[in-house]
This record gives structure tokens, sequence and C-alpha cells, in this order.
């Protein structure tokens, strides 16, 4: 069961998994990782919560119970 909403929210924008790894300038494999449940580093996590267009201070909609 994934750990994060990273895919949910991913899907609702109407954005891939290689537009997502582009703007947040990490690989598509790491994508994947943690969509499917993986832990991250915070630095990523912020990466990605800004490349979804959210605001850090919504980490926890993101990343809930990180």
């Amino acid at each position: 069961m994934p750990q994060n909403r990273v895919k949910e929210i991913r899907e609702s924008l109407l954005m891939s998994k290689a537009e997502l790894a582009r703007n947040a300038d990490v690989s598509p494999l790491t994508i994947t990782r943690i969509e499917r449940g993986h832990s991250c580093r915070m630095e990523t996590m912020r990466k990605i919560i800004l490349a979804l267009g959210c605001k850090l201070s919504d980490k926890d909609r993101v990343f809930p119970g990180n």
C-alpha cells in the first residue's frame, strides 16, 4: 500500500511520470519507487511537492505520516 498520494495527485493533474521527474529533477525510476511506497530523502520529498505545484506546507497531504 503506498504511503503517499504522489500518484493520485500526479494523475489528477494529468501529468506523466516523466514530466514529474523532469520538473522535480529526479529520475523516472525514483518517481516509480516513491509511488509504490518506498521511502525517500527529505530533499526528494521537497522537490516532488514543489513539482506537483503544492506548497511545502502541504507536505502532510502529499506524504501523510512522514
